[in-house]
């Protein structure tokens, strides 16, 4: 692969990422839990960061090393977890889309006045529309690009019209007045869980960026992709707290609206419009392409009309949110729901690193697996406290 193709699939897999990270879950996320733990939201973000790269340097590193897909490893590490870890994925990637479809629908809403379920609808053909083109994956890469930078501008614009404490947010991030648990695993969940901490390697290995020669590529891939998602992440929650200081109210119904209308009036709302249609469509693309190249292995067909299949997935998601709709509660527990799936799936890969039958003559870093190792500890436990009263 040229120098520069390869340069533009690798930002392209790491904005993929970012941006399958990035959806309408992730804004109302971000909103709910920084109106709950205010400045001290800062320290789940910063902890969420360090879980997040642990977890993707790991699966990244592991599966482009063996050229194989999540799922693939899995069933080669214990017989059979692979479908399960499939399964789960593909459902964990349904429950979000549904949440990204109603997102889009709901950006189109505020642009154009138009029914949210009209606005889904039109959403779900553009996103449709890409997959069936012949170089899907290339205009799929630049798609997500465009749309990642537009959304990190116009985040930017309203943090500033937003004029938030930056030092006392600084301040709460290293020395937080509490921790909340389920933040952390809904954060976790939401930026790396199910679905989303495989999709840029399964975009690399789609493009053959694989075996070790090229491992400084993915690395830097990955580390960039969370990069992106913190720096978004980080952005909001400093927007929501100004607006927060200075004495306005989050809107239970639509949360990160009121935190854009607050800031910036009647152009905040606009760009909110911008930002969420952005964030649902990329994370439309990124949940559809992502849960498929997992149900590649369950039947050679949908390996071999990858493409259809996704359409389907998105058609399918449409078709639910159309029928059931999407509250916001929903959107804010598919991250928890993703954060039970991460440490099953991060375990399972952990074990493929030292199977040579996996990673053929690849070392994988003892540190590296010692730091996945707690990824996995810490999520698990923090995903059961979540469940106890």
């Amino acid at each position: 692969m040229k120098e520069r193709s390869l340069r533009s699939v690798v930002l392209g897999a790491a904005f993929l990422m970012a941006t399958s990270a990035v959806g309408p879950g992730f804004l109302t996320q971000t909103t709910v839990f920084t109106k709950q733990l205010l400045a001290s939201f800062g320290f789940v973000i910063l902890l969420s960061i360090v879980l997040d790269i642990f977890a993707q340097l790991n699966i990244w590193q592991v599966l482009t090393v063996s050229g194989k897909r999540g799922q693939d490893v899995a069933n080669q590490t214990i017989p059979g977890a692979g479908y399960v870890l499939a399964i789960m994925v593909a459902f964990g990637g349904l429950i979000f889309n549904i949440g990204n479809i109603a997102g889009s629908g709901l950006g189109f809403n505020v642009l154009f006045g138009v029914p949210v379920e009209v606005g889904a609808v039109i959403s779900a053909v553009i996103a449709i529309f890409i997959f069936l083109l012949k170089d899907a994956a290339r205009v799929m890469d630049l798609f997500v690009k465009i749309l990642g930078a537009v959304m990190i501008v116009l985040i930017a614009y309203v943090l500033f019209e937003s004029k938030p404490d930056v030092g006392q947010a600084l301040y709460r991030t290293i020395a937080p007045e509490r921790i909340d648990a389920r933040a952390i695993v809904t954060l976790v969940g939401g930026t790396v869980g199910g679905y989303i901490t495989f999709a840029g390697a399964h975009r690399l290995i789609d493009a053959g960026i694989t075996g070790a020669e090229n491992l400084p590529e993915v690395r830097r891939s990955a580390v960039t992709g969370i990069m992106l998602t913190a720096c978004i992440r980080f952005f909001l929650f400093l927007a929501a707290f100004g607006v927060i200081s200075m004495g306005f109210s989050i809107d239970d119904a639509n949360p990160p609206a009121s935190v854009f209308q607050n800031a910036a009036g009647p152009v905040g709302y606009k760009i909110f419009g911008i930002v969420m249609w952005s964030a649902a469509i990329t994370s439309v693309i990124g949940a559809a392409f992502t849960s498929v190249s997992f149900l590649k292995t369950l039947h050679s067909a949908i390996e071999n009309r990858a493409n259809y299949a996704i359409v389907a997935f998105i058609a399918v998601s449409t078709v639910i949110f159309l029928v059931v709709g999407q509250p916001v509660k929903v959107l804010v527990w598919a991250g928890t729901i993703n954060g039970f799936i991460l440490p099953v799936g991060l375990a399972l890969v952990l074990l493929a690193s030292r199977n040579t039958n996996v990673v053929n003559s690849y070392v994988h870093p003892l540190w590296l697996q010692a730091a996945g190792w707690l990824v996995v500890l810490v999520m698990a436990a923090f995903s059961i406290l979540t469940l106890l009263p």
